[in-house]
Formats: structure tokens, sequence, C-alpha cells
């Protein structure tokens, strides 16, 4: 059965960090394009970045140059280090395999951004 745990949100100030965690179980980890996703209140869930097995990464326009996505095989875990955060990034932030490979999603870590 195929489970992801993820962790780390909470309330951060404009401007601050956060890094997020999920560990992964029930498939063959390595093997998978992994990716972060976020969904606001009242909003589509969107993708916001993703890493190959070879540790190739891409970005959501919203958070390049500020979010950083990494894997550890060994370990079986994506995280995602989010740095000079903004209101408009407040989500539920969830991992999964990259589109089009998605397995049932986990329950999410909330990020809000606010003063």
């Amino acid at each position: 059965q195929v489970q992801f745990v993820e962790s780390g949100g909470g309330l951060v100030q404009p401007g601050g960090s956060l890094r997020l965690s999920c560990a992964a179980s029930g498939f063959i980890f390595s093997d998978y394009t992994m990716g972060w996703y976020r969904q606001a209140p009242g909003k589509q869930r969107e993708l916001v970045a993703t890493c190959t097995a070879g540790d190739t990464t891409r970005y959501a326009d919203s958070v390049q140059g500020r979010f950083t996505i990494s894997r550890d095989n060994a370990k079986n875990t994506v995280y995602l280090q989010m740095n000079s955060l903004k209101p408009e990034d407040t989500a539920v932030y969830y991992c999964n395999a990259a589109p089009g490979t998605y397995f049932a999603w986990g329950q999410g870590t909330q990020v809000t951004v606010s003063s």
C-alpha cells in the first residue's frame, strides 16, 4: 500500500523559511520522479516542483529561485526547502509521484505565511 507522510509545515512570517519532508512507502521510490504540489483554499492543486531519480529538478515560475526540492533515495524521502516565503505560498502541501504517475494522496502539511 502506497503511503505519503508529509511534515514540516507551520505558521511563518513573510520572508521566513520552512523545510518540508515527505516519507514515502509502498513503491520503488528510486524509480519515480517525485513532486511537491500545493492547494490553496478555493483553488486547484498545482505542481510546485519535481525531482527526477537522477536529481534533475524543475520548478513552477512562482517559486523559482525561492524553493529547492531534493530527495534521499536511501530514506525514501523527498524534501522541499522554502525560503523567502510569501502570503501567496499559503496552502496545503503534498508530495506524490510526477503528473501521470500519481498514487493516492496523503494528508498533506499546512503552510501558512502571515504576519
